[in-house]
């Protein structure tokens, strides 16, 4: 379970292949009883559409209460805002989150965040983390990478983020799609902290 007095987790979709990480990781924060802000990039929505059979409705208040209602959350436990909502908490270094997650990562999302663009509410959010000290990770969903690619992902890990490619292991000997996806999940919980049984440790 997550720790008492949990601060809230930002996780942001944006229009990488790989949702089903994303929603797997929604599903363990809120069963955890970890708070969480939502963006989900238009662009995701489409991949949403393209990936899974789910129909998520695109206005926010109601995309809040469908994945409210999917994961049993509690009451208040999930906020969706959307990429306009300039007023949302996130906006500012003076909310509560301490850790923000974008999952899956897109190369033109590393690179506005790298160049320090703020030309939405999920690049504000994600400037205002590394400028706190905060934490950031970001699950990028590429292959290959090109060096510009490289180098704004080395820029941001010099600034304080962490770069976690959707890599998973096979190690564990999958059995599943679901197990190679609680593997990316389970490394993401780890960083945030979050305690979870998705997968035996090594060694144990």
């Amino acid at each position: 379970m997550a720790q008492k007095n949990q601060s809230p987790v930002i996780l942001a979709l944006t229009g990488a292949s790989g949702v089903q990480y994303a929603l797997r990781l929604l599903e363990c924060l809120l069963n955890a009883d970890v708070p969480v802000y939502l963006m989900v990039s238009k662009a995701a929505q489409i991949v949403l559409s393209m990936e899974t059979e789910l129909k998520v409705p695109a206005k926010s208040s109601e995309m809040e209460r469908f994945f409210t209602t999917r994961y049993t959350a509690k009451k208040d436990q999930l906020k969706v805002f959307s990429q306009e909502q300039w007023t949302a908490p996130i906006a500012s270094g003076s909310h509560k989150a301490m850790s923000m997650v974008i999952c899956p990562c897109t190369t033109g999302t590393l690179a506005a965040i790298a160049n320090g663009n703020s030309d939405n509410l999920l690049e504000r959010a994600a400037d205002v983390m590394l400028k706190e000290k905060r934490q950031l990770i970001m699950v990028v969903r590429e292959t290959p990478f090109s060096q510009i690619h490289l180098e704004n992902m080395l820029r941001l890990s010099q600034a304080g983020a962490t770069i976690m490619p959707a890599n998973p292991g096979f190690y564990h000997n999958p059995e599943s799609l679901d197990d190679i996806i609680d593997f990316m999940v389970s490394r993401i919980l780890d960083h945030l902290k979050v305690e979870h049984n998705l997968q035996e440790r090594w060694g144990e």
